[in-house]
């Protein structure tokens, strides 16, 4: 198994122009530590699948993750951004779905992306 998820946290929170968005690098692994702040990203893996393998070895895996746009508003500007630093990574955007929450009044963008990664070494 390949585990990307600190090169994508570096990633994104390594581009000045989503920190700008974000008011800081407001960016979290599943879980914000404070739930109230907006605007923030979260993000989780979805599958990590060995994909290529060689005498029993696996050599490549195909990875998906699904980042969240949390806001009190729109999230036009910050999903862009998130889709640059995805694309900068050679992640693929799936999907993409624009989501209202009645009970808290949050906006809500669901992105999901994927890749084939080979293994180093």
């Amino acid at each position: 198994m390949i585990s990307i998820k600190s090169q994508v946290l570096n990633a994104l929170k390594a581009n000045s122009q989503l920190a700008a968005l974000l008011s800081g690098p407001h960016i979290y692994f599943q879980v914000a530590p404070d739930a109230k702040q907006f605007p923030r990203i979260t993000f989780f893996e979805m599958t990590n699948i060995g994909s290529v393998f060689a005498d029993d070895t696996e050599i490549a895996s195909d990875i998906s993750l699904q980042i969240d746009v949390w806001s009190k508003g729109n999230t036009t500007d910050i999903a862009l951004e998130v889709d640059r630093t995805m694309k900068s990574l050679a992640f693929a955007r799936d999907t993409a779905a624009d989501l209202y929450e009645d009970d808290t009044g949050i906006y809500h963008k669901a992105m999901r992306f994927s890749t084939i990664v080979e293994v180093e070494g």
